[in-house]
């Protein structure tokens, strides 16, 4: 044997070596930071910092569906989700109207996924009809913090939203519920609730459809897409093909049907990849 062979050989096995390594690299999960905040039904999260709702619905179905899939979730608030996304505490955010304060942020957004919508509500008296609501800005307001909201021009801020409206802000949409039953004109008169969240509330409450009065006019319509940072492990058009196959089986609809929740006109039909 030529003294050239060993050597021969060891670079023939160091390339197939390197060459399997190449092809049969470590494949580990990938793991996508949701962020999530105070929205039902759309999304909640208990102190376990587990995400519930919608959200918690889809979470868990996606993880079903992908093995190499993690889904972390960071919780925030409605006004701290810019902040805290410019920080790089969370990639994707799965509902989220493009209106409500994404415009000229580096994101990426998928179609809309989901739509839901805004009401008044105030205390059911006698002699008082739908007539309360045609001037929303001379009633004593209660808001969320942090929302946007169509009689404020989707304005968030609120110092400017104290300067222009007589407004209280809260954190739950029970609470501000409870403040229109009260029947204290003096704190609150009209609060704006989402038809799915009231939809929910007058099924376990039945007997409030006595008491408050609903508005046949909307505050706003919504379409809430998935944004997601540009640079981030999963894009929204990457967060749509994980979607795809629940939208396909459908249980993607059921989960959005038994929260009260609606999917976008088409979306069933047209559904189709970016």
């Amino acid at each position: 044997m030529s003294a050239s062979q060993p050597l021969r050989r060891l670079l023939l096995w160091t390339t197939a070596t390197l060459a399997l390594a190449g092809l049969n690299p470590a494949q580990g999960s990938t793991v996508i930071t949701v962020g999530a905040y105070y929205f039902p039904p759309v999304a909640e999260v208990d102190a376990d910092n587990q995400p519930l709702g919608l959200l918690g619905d889809l979470v868990t179905a996606l993880e079903a569906a992908h093995d190499d899939l993690e889904i972390d979730i960071f919780y925030t608030s409605p006004s701290r989700r810019y902040l805290d996304f410019e920080a790089g505490l969370y990639d994707v955010i799965l509902f989220e109207s493009a209106d409500w304060g994404w415009s000229g942020r580096d994101v990426t957004m998928s179609r809309p996924i989901l739509t839901d919508e805004e009401f008044y509500v105030a205390l059911k008296k006698p002699g008082r009809d739908l007539s309360f609501f045609d001037d929303i800005g001379s009633r004593r307001l209660v808001a969320m913090s942090g929302y946007h909201y169509g009689f404020a021009d989707l304005e968030t801020d609120s110092q400017t939203l104290q300067a222009h409206f007589d407004i209280e802000f809260s954190d739950s949409h029970s609470r501000n519920l409870e403040l229109i039953k009260a029947d204290r004109p003096s704190v609150a008169e009209v609060a704006i609730i989402s038809r799915s969240y009231l939809q929910r509330h007058l099924s376990e409450h039945p007997e409030d459809w006595r008491q408050l009065l609903i508005s046949d006019k909307l505050d706003q319509r919504y379409q809430l897409r998935i944004i997601a940072r540009r640079d981030g492990p999963a894009s929204a058009g990457d967060m749509l093909e994980l979607l795809a196959p629940l939208v396909n089986d459908g249980s993607y609809r059921m989960m959005v049907e038994k929260r009260g929740l609606q999917l976008p006109p088409g979306f069933l039909t047209g559904f189709d990849l970016p």
